[in-house]
């Protein structure tokens, strides 16, 4: 990422970068185990979205993994280990938790995937507002191969991709192409893996360059509406719309093309 100022993190498990564009990266950095999400690591990305989404000068925010894969879903490892019901029961708490943090987050957030993304590292890019893969980028929700059918990742790919698509990976547990995730719907852009980088900056820059509170306001209307009613739907984003045109940045954005010339945001 260009012009970064800022690198943090809290534990070794996620690393934080922010830029002077309000950019900033989410990394998973777990390399050696294809970024698995253990109890830790789910808990360090919480908070990582939690500091990002508290942030002012955050517009956009990308999550990535580090190494030779995006995520590769929980950590069998650590799940057989601990076989207790209070663990199994946290785990999958958390993660739900985790889920739901990108989901709530005022922030947009864009999935930059490379490698493979399976099980609940293929529910991470499905949660995220948009997606961008590399070509040679793999999606899987192989958990009925394993007997361990991936419910909650089905939350969230069901949610993506048509019932006929979600349950073809769902029950197959089989590699899906980046191409093919494409076709779906699943993901939004396929680019060559050198050009990736720069498909998720031109993204984030063009997001970072939109008023903060529209963006806060969308997003949260998006994931509202979702589930309501065709009728309660048109009747909440029908105030929506009437809360968002009393803001300063929807006058001021209105004025600015009748007047021909480029918004002046202040986010209120």
């Amino acid at each position: 990422m260009d012009t970064q100022i800022k690198m943090k993190s809290t534990t070794d498990l996620v690393v934080i970068s922010k830029d002077t564009r309000g950019i900033a990266a989410i990394t998973i950095n777990r390399p050696n185990a294809y970024n698995a999400l253990s109890l830790a690591c789910m808990a360090a990305l919480i908070a990582a979205f939690e500091d990002c989404s508290a942030d002012t000068e955050v517009r956009v925010i990308v999550l990535d993994g580090a190494g030779k894969g995006f995520c590769a879903g929980h950590d069998l490892a650590e799940l057989r280990a601990h076989p207790e019901r209070d663990f199994q029961e946290k785990t999958f708490s958390t993660c739900s938790q985790l889920m739901l943090s990108i989901i709530q987050s005022p922030k947009p957030v864009i999935a930059k995937v490379h490698g493979v993304a399976t099980a609940a590292g293929c529910q991470l890019v499905a949660t995220c507002d948009l997606a961008v893969a590399a070509e040679n980028s793999r999606f899987a929700t192989p958990g009925v191969n394993l007997g361990l059918f991936c419910s909650t990742p089905m939350v969230a790919l069901s949610r993506n991709v048509s019932s006929k698509h979600a349950m073809e990976m769902l029950l197959l547990g089989d590699f899906v192409s980046a191409q093919r995730a494409c076709e779906m719907g699943f993901v939004n852009y396929v680019t060559a893996c050198e050009e990736l980088d720069q498909k998720v900056n031109e993204l984030a820059t063009k997001i970072a360059n939109k008023s903060s509170l529209t963006l806060k306001i969308g997003k949260q209307a998006f994931y509202q509406q979702r589930d309501k009613s065709l009728i309660d739907a048109y009747s909440y984003c029908g105030q929506v719309m009437v809360e968002n045109m009393m803001s300063r940045d929807a006058q001021e954005g209105i004025d600015a093309f009748m007047g021909k010339r480029q918004p002046q945001w202040e986010d209120r």
